[in-house]
C-alpha cells in the first residue's frame, strides 16, 4: 500500500478492504450511510469512483485534499539540460553573419564609406554573433 493509499484511508469512513488493492468506504460528499465509493490502487495511481454518483473532485474537497494526492510524488531531477537550437542551425546563421562582418572589413580596406544602413546591420550581426555563442554555450576570452 502507498502512502498516498494510506493516507486518504484514514481520512475516511468506514473502510473495509474488498480485494487486493480496492476499499469500499463511506463518500464523504455527501450523506452516505452505506459505503458507496470504492478506492483502488492501479499503477501506482489511486481510482476513486461514488457509485452515488459525486465527483472524485468533490470526495477529495471535502476530505481536504486535491488530485496530486492520488498520485505519487513526481521525482525531480532538476531541469533539463537542453539547448534551445541544433548546433547546426546556429552554425549557419553564424556563417551568414560572419559573410556581413568580412564585407564591412573589405568596404574598410577599399576604403569605401559605410552607408547608415551598412552600419546597423554591422551592428546586428555582431549582436547575432555574441547571441549564438550565448546560445551555443561558447565561451570566449
Amino acid at each position: 500500500m502507498s502512502q498516498q493509499l494510506d493516507n486518504l484511508l484514514a481520512l475516511l469512513d468506514k473502510v473495509r478492504r474488498t480485494g487486493p488493492d480496492s476499499y469500499l468506504a463511506c463518500c464523504p460528499a455527501h450523506e452516505d450511510h452505506h459505503p458507496s465509493l470504492t478506492i483502488s490502487e492501479k499503477d501506482e495511481s489511486i481510482v476513486l469512483h461514488c457509485f452515488a454518483g459525486c465527483k472524485t473532485e468533490s470526495v477529495l474537497s471535502a476530505i481536504g485534499l486535491s488530485f496530486s494526492d492520488l498520485y505519487p510524488p513526481r521525482q525531480h531531477h532538476g531541469k533539463p539540460n537542453r539547448r534551445p537550437f541544433p548546433a547546426a542551425d546556429i552554425l549557419r546563421a553564424l556563417a551568414f553573419e560572419v559573410l556581413i562582418v568580412a564585407q564591412a572589413g573589405r568596404m574598410l580596406l577599399e576604403k569605401r564609406p559605410y552607408t547608415e544602413a551598412d552600419q546597423e546591420r554591422l551592428v546586428t550581426a555582431a549582436h547575432r554573433i555574441q547571441s549564438a555563442l550565448s546560445a551555443g554555450r561558447i565561451n570566449h576570452a
